[in-house]
């Protein structure tokens, strides 16, 4: 049973505490990128290892959205949500006290424990606190935490790795989010169980993990192996496998951990494979204009997180109008028109020209900056408003997993690219700012394998586009039922 929305003060109280958690969560991440070549001298460690500790952040992470998201729907959010703090202080005071590369890759993990909490269960306990007609506001709001940590993260890490250290970008984090789990633990409201008897599906569980696991590890690991390699091959066939076998027992447990009878519903599943496809054609750009910028033009790292800037600050503004947006007219034409901005800007962006020009770079990422905050608050709004009430952690916790996939499977197309015009060694350095000297030759090989990535990505976008109709049709009918009615 759905608790009552809440009003006044205490919803954006709520509002407060979970938009904190995802602004630390994504703060980190920004923080963890600058820091890697400060870490990779300070643990003599190497980049395959450094690469690790973005890999495995982001495989638990991911790996986790759903059991959490479903074990969520069974106990209780608050708790869990609250455990993600925890986690995610005592994982950041391991990393920044540990002694080897190794070490950190594990602790980045329990970090990836505790975002995983902080990510899953952040939307389904503000749609919980918000009504309906204020949920795209609010979920816009709380999109604002992965801008403002995307533009905060960088800035602070290299003021941090530049006068106290590498350590420091981890320590920094860990009074924050103590704080954050004090303040959860009076401002969230205790959300009702379902069942007095926990009842997980484990078979589904196990299952799950396993296909998601190796296929991230495809996505990782396929560059480096050989995407025809024997490894490679029979990852892809167990993966087939336990595909299959979380498909059948889904179908068949009482108690499954994900309920496939909500693709039954059509703009649920249309949202899955827009934000897939969205966030293919979406993820990368960064990375891409890092080789763009620092492989094919010789900037330095500092003058590339200046030229990104456009990319986030406008979503300052765009976020919360997008989700205000689709509280008034609905959530369709906001999602169609900011995956359409998302599309024009990376075409855009594959007319890359052959030397620095300000505005070839800012006015894309503007556009896509803007056009991703008409998207996005719309899109989670959606799969919230249609998800059964008793399912919102499932249905938070499958969307978050499909945006994930798509993250990873963005960086290895771009890594692919990237890796036509460089050795694979050379264009990691290229991204980790440890290589800007690129040989001519070399540079404007970079700069057209760039402008091919983006080419694709545009029709990521494209996909995206067509698997929203159904969200477009699924609104006017809705809305002729209304009238009618």
């Amino acid at each position: 049973m759905r608790m009552q929305p809440l009003s006044g003060r205490a919803k954006w109280s709520v509002l407060g505490v979970t938009t904190f958690g995802a602004f630390i969560a994504n703060a980190d991440a920004t923080i963890v990128v600058v820091a890697l070549p400060a870490m990779l001298t300070g643990l003599g460690s190497n980049i395959a290892t450094m690469l690790w500790t973005l890999t495995g952040y982001m495989l638990v992470s991911t790996v986790l959205l759903l059991p959490l998201g479903r074990l969520s729907d069974l106990v209780g959010r608050k708790t869990l949500f609250l455990w993600g703090f925890v986690l995610f202080a005592a994982g950041s005071a391991l990393c920044g006290a540990t002694p080897s590369g190794p070490d950190l890759i594990v602790f980045r993990c329990v970090q990836g424990l505790g975002g995983a909490a902080l990510s899953a269960l952040g939307t389904p306990i503000i749609t919980e606190a918000f009504p309906a007609s204020e949920l795209g506001l609010a979920l816009g709001i709380n999109s604002l935490a992965w801008v403002l940590g995307s533009l905060v993260g960088p800035v602070a890490g290299g003021i941090l790795v530049a006068t106290l250290g590498w350590r420091s970008v981890f320590y920094v984090t860990v009074p924050f989010s103590l704080v954050a789990a004090a303040l959860g633990w009076f401002v969230l409201p205790r959300s009702q169980r379902r069942t007095a008897r926990l009842r997980m599906d484990y078979a589904g569980l196990a299952y799950f993990t396993a296909a998601l696991t190796l296929l991230l590890v495809i996505f990782t690991e396929g560059l480096a192996w050989g995407w025809l390699s024997p490894r490679i091959l029979a990852l892809a066939a167990v993966t087939l496998g336990s595909t299959a076998l979380f498909i059948r027992r889904e179908l068949t447990t009482s108690e499954p951990l994900f309920d496939l009878r909500l693709f039954g519903i059509k703009a649920f599943g249309a949202a899955q494979t827009v934000v897939t496809f969205a966030s293919i054609g979406f993820f990368a750009t960064t990375f891409l204009l890092t080789f763009y910028l620092q492989g094919g033009l010789r900037q330095s790292p500092l003058a590339t997180g200046l030229l990104l800037i456009p990319m986030s600050a406008p979503q300052l503004l765009s976020s919360p109008l997008g989700g205000r947006l689709a509280d008034r007219i609905g959530s369709a034409w906001p999602i169609w028109f900011g995956v359409a901005g998302l599309g024009v800007g990376a075409l855009w962006l594959s007319r890359l020209p052959d030397h620095l020009s300000l505005w070839a770079i800012a006015l894309p990422l503007a556009l896509m900056a803007v056009a991703n905050g008409f998207y996005w608050p719309p899109l989670s709004s959606l799969v919230m408003k249609v998800s059964p009430r008793e399912r919102l952690g499932m249905a938070s916790g499958l969307f978050y997993t499909f945006r994930n996939i798509g993250f990873s499977l963005s960086l290895t197309l771009a890594l692919v690219f990237a890796e036509t015009s460089l050795p694979p060694a050379e264009a990691v350095g290229v991204f980790l700012g440890l290589h800007t000297s690129t040989s001519a030759a070399m540079a404007e090989a970079l700069i057209h394998a760039v402008r091919t990535a983006f080419r694709w990505f545009t029709l990521a976008f494209l996909i995206a586009l067509a698997a929203g109709i159904p969200i477009l049709v699924a609104q006017k009918r809705g809305r002729a039922a209304a009238s009618e009615g």
